[in-house]
Formats: C-alpha cells, sequence, structure tokens
C-alpha cells in the first residue's frame, strides 16, 4: 500500500482497521448465521465506521484550531504566566469598576436627590439621606408641578414618532430589500444622500411646510401630528431596516411565494415576524429620540398644555424647588431606562432564524 504525504497515519490505521474487520466479518451467506446476527454485526459495523468518521472529524477540527493564529495582543501562553493573568485581571475588574460607575453612577446619583431634601442636597450632597427622606419631593413634582401632564404629552409624541418611524423603515426596508425594484438603487442612493444634510438646514423649509402643509390648508402648529410626521423621514432607520432584510434567507420569500403568497402576505406574515430584533432596535431608537428631542418641539408646541417633559422642565426650573425639580428629572428618565432595560438584548443577540430554513 502506497502513501500520499497527504495522507493521515492516524486516519490511514483507522480505515485499514475498519477494512480487515469488515473483510474479516463473515457474512450470513457463508456461515448460515440467522439474519438477527448479520444484522448486529451490519449495525455494529456501521457504528465503527461512523465512529471512525466522527474521530477524523475530530482530528482535523482540532488541527485546524491549533494552526490558527493567536489574534488578541496576549497569546495562551502569556495568559498561562501568573505574573501577566493577575495583572490584566486586576485591569479588567478596574475597568469594570470605572464603567459601572461612570454609567450608573449619574443615575443613582439622580434617584437619591429625587428623595433628598433640598437643605440636604446644598450642604452635603454625597451624604447617605443624613435628615431623612423627603418622599414628598416625587408628590408635589408628579402634582403641583405638573408633571403628570407632561410626562403623558411625552408619552403621546413619543409612542406617534415610534408608529410614523416603524411604518416608514420597514415598508422602506421592504421595498427596497425583498420588492427591489428597477429604480431601488437610485432611491436607495437618494435616501442615503439625505444623511448627508445637516439637521438644522433643514429646520426652516420643514417649519414653514408644517406652518402651511400642502393639500391640508391648515396649520399643523400646536399638534401633536407636526412632531409625528416629521419623525418618520429617518434615512438611518430605512437603511438599517433594509440591511436587516437584506441578511434574511430568500428561500423562506420564494416558499411564500410558490404557496400564493402576495407581496402585501409576504411582507405581513413572514417579514414582520422574522424582523422583531431590528424592529426593537428601531423602537428603542425612535422613542429615545423623541423623549429627549427639545428644540422641533418647542418650535411647533407653543401651547404649554401640550408640550412634552424635555421643553417644560427647563421653562420651569428657576421657580421650582431643586428638590422637586431633581424629582421631576428622575420621573422623566423612567421610560427611556426602562426601555434600553427591555430591549437591550435584541442589540446583542441575532435574528434567531436557527429553525426558518431546513435541509
Amino acid at each position: 500500500m502506497t502513501l500520499s504525504p497527504t495522507d493521515n497515519p492516524s486516519e490511514i490505521g483507522v480505515v485499514s482497521q475498519d477494512s480487515v474487520v469488515a473483510a474479516t466479518s463473515p457474512g450470513p451467506e457463508t456461515t448460515g448465521a440467522d439474519p438477527d446476527d448479520a444484522g448486529r454485526r451490519a449495525a455494529d459495523a456501521s457504528r465503527s465506521r461512523r465512529e471512525a468518521e466522527q474521530r477524523r472529524l475530530r482530528v482535523r477540527r482540532r488541527r485546524a484550531l491549533d494552526g490558527v493564529e493567536d489574534r488578541g495582543a496576549l497569546s495562551a501562553a502569556d495568559w498561562r504566566r501568573p505574573g501577566i493573568r493577575w495583572g490584566m485581571g486586576s485591569t479588567h475588574v478596574l475597568l469594570l469598576v470605572v464603567l459601572v460607575v461612570a454609567g450608573l453612577g449619574p443615575m443613582l446619583l439622580l434617584a437619591k436627590f429625587a428623595v433628598t431634601p433640598t437643605q440636604d442636597i446644598l450642604r452635603t450632597p454625597m451624604a447617605i439621606f443624613p435628615n431623612g427622606i423627603a418622599w414628598d419631593n416625587l408628590d408635589k413634582a408628579w402634582n403641583d408641578v405638573q408633571v403628570s401632564r407632561y410626562f403623558l404629552n411625552t408619552i403621546w409624541l413619543a409612542v406617534g414618532s415610534w408608529a410614523s418611524q416603524i411604518v416608514v423603515a420597514t415598508t422602506g426596508g421592504y421595498a427596497l430589500s425583498v420588492l427591489r425594484p428597477r429604480y431601488g438603487k437610485v432611491v436607495q442612493a437618494l435616501v442615503l444622500s439625505t444623511m448627508f444634510v445637516p439637521a438644522i438646514v433643514l429646520l426652516v423649509p420643514l417649519y414653514l411646510t408644517i406652518l402651511d402643509p400642502p393639500l391640508l390648508g391648515q396649520s399643523l402648529v400646536n399638534s401633536f401630528w407636526a412632531v409625528w410626521l416629521p419623525a418618520g423621514a429617518s434615512a438611518f432607520n430605512v437603511l438599517l431596516v433594509q440591511r436587516f432584510f437584506d441578511s434574511l434567507p430568500r428561500e423562506v420569500f420564494e416558499a411564500a411565494r410558490v404557496d400564493g403568497a402576495g407581496p402585501y402576505r409576504l411582507f405581513w406574515s413572514i417579514v414582520l415576524p422574522m424582523s422583531r430584533p431590528i424592529i426593537g432596535v428601531v423602537s428603542v431608537f425612535a422613542v429615545i429620540a423623541a423623549w429627549k428631542d427639545f428644540l422641533w418641539p418647542l418650535l411647533v408646541l407653543k401651547d404649554p398644555n401640550i408640550q412634552p417633559l424635555s421643553v417644560r422642565l427647563p421653562s420651569i426650573e428657576a421657580t421650582t424647588d431643586l428638590g422637586v425639580f431633581l424629582a421631576s428629572l428622575a420621573i422623566s428618565t423612567l421610560i427611556p431606562v426602562a426601555l434600553f432595560v427591555v430591549f437591550q438584548r435584541m442589540f446583542l443577540q441575532g435574528a434567531g432564524l436557527g429553525g426558518a430554513v431546513k435541509g
């Protein structure tokens, strides 16, 4: 038997041993054994071949992994050194502590100030409730300062802006990625070009459009629609959703078309259920952007009764007690923090399409 330079001796030994066992094993025709014994022997031989194949695959995979060079700054041998391991471990812990303090510190401090008397905030801001907890700050902020009304206005603005952006982003991304019309590349280039225009340049034309919208004949100033409609014109969301739709398996779309699904049925029953991760990401972006927007609501919502928290809180700062004002700020941060906690996994996990395509 001649060995080629690429042959693996261990693999050849396994194959040769299997061949010898198969060749020396008596068959049912030569020994006269019953069919059950012959079937068991055939099953054992098949099991042996599968195990040998699995061993060969493990050997090849292990050798492939051993041949891959370390891509990090420190190799596995470096990490086995006690000095480097302890030094890098301490650095990682210190960096984690700094990130936690920088990220959670301001929010925890705001939550503390929200229930701290004003005199304690001014005299000993870092003390842990030296004169007790002032729970009445939250009650005054919610009722006396009327944060409840502005909080509801902000929720309505955020919900409308979210709906507008989701509709435009999903339908636009679906048209550019799945339907793919002839002029799709041109539309995509035009949408992409709008991202190079500064938002401040569009402020005056957009305000004039809201002041005298075409076909309506009525100004949208002091109306939630003045915030909802412009929010949908987000080129970033359209392109983001389009890139996600490009990664979806085309076999699912073709199978749905073969089963008779039209464009609307394909969008509603196939594409949207597979797009929950990207919808969650766009939802977080849309709600947080609407929640913190200040300039545009200040221009188009002149009535204080319909203004959101981002507009009203700066205007009442000078006439409000410091503890009550900080309690109002703490209340205004509840929704963004809750959204991030709920949808944070959407940023980390993939599409979750493991069972979408079989075979």
